[in-house]
């Protein structure tokens, strides 16, 4: 993959063909494949990797420049796993400060007067004014890093809100989760919860409830507030309590399974990386510590073994059977985020790297 996109392009999801396109900075998932080379220099200490990501991490600060590129809530997937990896794996001091800004660029998608971060288009849209996303709480690390860093309660105090905003009406009372939800824009009194890639409105879509196991444990890990590690508790065991034989996700959890229903892989390198957070937070003896240390052992392994490519030197991505969107007839991939989180799992079982969350 170095010589192929020569830290110019990104991968993003592979077409019929199994190949990544080169595509540019722009979209929201070219902070995975940087954080995986980060991840690969960390777990190996090979210089080659290093120079890799340096290169693919370079084009970041350009990219925070531009007005219609920084305007968004995946800061925290673009950043932290760019910028932020540079300074948490070699300590270089500019890559820390693009961070920072980058966590000031997130900041001003927070909105005082409805208390949330909006998760799509500008202030004031007829549409997306008031709606959050459940796929902001992997965002909130970088808001919670940059508070650490910089003594400034701001950021801190927008990722809680947003936090408690997701589990107040995004996570059902059966620890199941809408997909997205709608506030009014103006005063913050909630609307509906609906749906964007799920099967529909008040289904759960896979991908959100394993964003949900893995960003409540993250925010727990902040801010030492027991419901955020609840959440994930019981949110995990929504995830695992619905999974088929083979414990890998279906792309939705109320989509009528038929023979050729797509999986989404992607879900659960992502859920297996949250419990694996969560379990870092459990006490030795919390009766839930071997049903979740079963699910990742059962779960990696049949990744490993019937979703990976390991049999297959020639292939680009590291899962198989990634669902972008379904809606979109986009599935049976190759996603780059579904290659990073299961490389991160891999390496949190074998070595205890964690990756960039955190510090």
């Amino acid at each position: 993959m170095i010589p192929y996109f020569e830290g110019k392009s990104y991968p993003h999801v592979s077409d019929k063909s199994w190949k990544y396109k080169k595509e540019s900075y722009n979209n929201w998932t070219a902070g995975f494949y940087p954080g995986m080379l980060w991840l690969s220099y960390q777990y190996t200490k090979d210089e080659k990797f290093k120079q890799a990501a340096e290169q693919a991490t370079t084009r970041f600060k350009d990219r925070l420049k531009n007005a219609g590129l920084s305007d968004t809530h995946d800061l925290g997937f673009l950043y932290t796993l760019t910028t932020a990896a540079q300074w948490m794996a070699v300590k270089d001091t500019a890559a820390k400060q693009t961070t920072v800004e980058a966590a000031d660029a997130l900041l001003k998608r927070y909105r005082p007067e409805s208390d949330l971060i909006q998760a799509w288009g500008k202030k004031g849209d007829k549409n997306n004014g008031g709606r959050i996303i459940i796929d902001t709480m992997m965002n909130l690390p970088l808001l919670y890093w940059a508070s650490e860093q910089t003594n400034n309660e701001a950021y801190r105090k927008a990722a809680i809100s947003q936090a408690n905003k997701t589990l107040k009406y995004i996570v059902r009372p059966d620890n199941s989760s809408f997909h997205t939800y709608y506030f009014d824009q103006n005063n913050g009194q909630p609307l509906r919860g609906a749906t964007h890639q799920g099967y529909k409105d008040d289904s759960t879509w896979a991908r959100g409830q394993a964003w949900g196991i893995y960003g409540f444990a993250l925010s727990y890990r902040y801010t030492k507030n027991e419901e955020y590690l609840e959440a994930s508790r019981k949110m995990a065991r929504y995830f695992i309590e619905h999974l088929p034989p083979d414990q890998v996700a279906y792309w939705d959890f109320n989509v009528p399974v038929l023979a050729d229903t797509p999986r989404d892989s992607s879900a659960s390198a992502i859920a297996a990386c949250g419990v694996l957070e969560l379990l870092g937070h459990l006490p030795k003896d919390d009766k839930d510590r071997a049903y979740f240390e079963k699910f990742v052992n059962d779960s990696m392994t049949s990744l490993v073994n019937h979703y990976s490519t390991k049999n297959d030197p020639d292939a680009q991505g590291l899962l198989k059977y990634g669902a972008y969107n379904v809606n979109n007839k986009e599935f049976n991939q190759h996603t780059i985020w579904g290659d990073y989180f299961y490389l991160e799992a891999l390496m949190r079982l074998d070595k205890g790297l964690h990756g960039y969350w955190y510090e």
